[in-house]
């Protein structure tokens, strides 16, 4: 079963991109800085889903590239799966194109890796799981 796990929007100021969602009602749930993809984030829940605010940390860091090409707005979406490792292999096999087929670890702990926009329809897609299936 797949469900819509987050959507990752990029942002040049978390701070002021969080004082907008809290002025909806929606409460950051956990920040956390991830030294290997040079981000800092903040999770807010919204339902059973959750939106990921991801500010650069460096210049070389995806987030910041995305926000030169691009500038702020919808980086990713990330569907929860239930066996990451099953579903790599699954999707190589039908020919999918990968970021990395390398299985990593990530914000709260969720094994994820992203499959490339020209296998999806040109939307960057995040695979997640928790770190006990992987």
């Amino acid at each position: 079963m797949f469900t819509i796990d987050h959507l990752g929007i990029a942002v040049n100021s978390l701070q002021e991109a969080k004082k907008f969602y809290q002025s909806l009602g929606l409460e950051v749930h956990s920040e956390e800085v991830s030294v290997r993809e040079k981000v800092r984030l903040a999770m807010l829940p919204v339902g059973t889903s959750r939106i990921e605010l991801l500010e650069p940390t460096a210049e070389d860091s995806p987030i910041a590239k995305f926000l030169a090409k691009r500038g702020e707005g919808l980086h990713h979406v990330a569907l929860h799966v239930d066996n990451l490792p099953a579903m790599v292999e699954r999707m190589k096999k039908a020919g999918a194109r990968f970021i990395s087929e390398e299985i990593k670890i990530g914000a709260g702990g969720h094994a994820y890796v992203f499959v490339h926009p020209a296998s999806t329809g040109g939307v960057l897609l995040e695979l997640v799981s928790e770190p006990e299936k992987t």
